[in-house]
């Protein structure tokens, strides 16, 4: 068997050098490089298995593509910021590469991603991910359970972010990326500001996504994106 391979990175040495390390595997097919986030969005990535994806790139941010995409094929991160790791393992990721990339370093990622492959616990193709029911964050000194099938959306405040649910708002001490984290495949970032809960949506545009009367504004560098996913979903 071959397991699908797709690169994007904006530096074209980058992709070449992934590229060159990637041909000494005969388990490992390269079908696509791209080199932005927003051209890899026409790819199906339904029928890819590995992903080595850039995280500083302009326009949009590997993680934040990553955290849009679905379904998700396993991830490589190929990075020059050592800054990113934290965040590159909070999305599950097989493994995390400092450039300039060695093929010691290379190969021993890859056997990595070939190992999850066999393992007895690896989720089968067909089965669909799974929705969390709840998270806990940190407010007031306690650990409060929220429910997210209640949270509407999530807004962005510099060093803080409020989470509004249909009753009530929890402001914390937050990032909006970090925060994004902890979400599943119900919710989407549409701003740098704003992430909502997908199933609570009741009409968008090019634009805005509207949440019953609530008006939220689509980003520029989040259009494409969100248009793909409402296409895909509804």
């Amino acid at each position: 068997m071959k397991y699908r391979c797709v690169i994007i990175d904006d530096e074209a040495l980058a992709r070449e050098l992934v590229a060159t390390h990637l041909s000494h595997f005969e388990e490992l097919e390269l079908v696509a490089t791209c080199s932005t986030a927003i051209e890899a969005r026409r790819l199906d990535f339904s029928t890819i298995d590995l992903l080595f994806l850039d995280i500083e790139m302009p326009v949009l941010k590997g993680t934040d593509f990553l955290a849009h995409l679905t379904p998700k094929p396993a991830v490589i991160f190929t990075t020059a910021y050592r800054d990113y790791a934290v965040e590159g393992f909070n999305l599950d990721a097989v493994d995390y590469l400092l450039k300039p990339i060695t093929f010691h370093r290379f190969f021993k990622a890859v056997e990595k991603f070939l190992k999850l492959q066999t393992a007895p616990n690896k989720r089968k193709e067909n089965q669909q991910p799974l929705l969390k029911d709840f998270i806990f964050i940190r407010k007031d000194r306690k650990q409060v359970k929220l429910f997210l099938s209640n949270i509407l959306y999530i807004e962005s405040l510099k060093d803080y972010i409020q989470i509004h649910q249909i009753d009530q708002k929890h402001t914390i001490k937050h990032s909006l990326t970090q925060f994004a984290q902890l979400l599943d495949e119900r919710f989407l970032r549409i701003h740098r500001s704003f992430i909502v809960n997908t199933n609570q949506v009741t009409a968008y545009t090019k634009r805005d996504v509207e949440i019953g009367s609530l008006e939220l504004p689509i980003g520029l560098n989040y259009r494409a994106v969100v248009e793909e996913f409402f296409e895909r979903v509804f």
